[in-house]
């Protein structure tokens, strides 16, 4: 599965991370010239339409 940059209307927010994890954010957006917003933007809109519906709180 590839990335595929898009643009759209945006909020700006801020939350911690663990350093590790960052860093590894950092190198896979690289690795795919994606700026670091963009990949976790992609990777929060997979998680959210790949959850399973079963175990999420009512």
């Amino acid at each position: 599965m590839k990335f595929i940059p898009r643009n759209g209307e945006k909020e700006v927010i801020s939350f911690r991370i663990q350093k590790e994890l960052l860093s590894q954010i950092d190198k896979i957006a690289v690795d795919n010239s994606l700026s670091r917003n963009e990949f976790m933007i992609q990777c929060l809109e997979f998680a959210l339409a790949n959850i399973d519906e079963d175990t999420t709180p009512k």
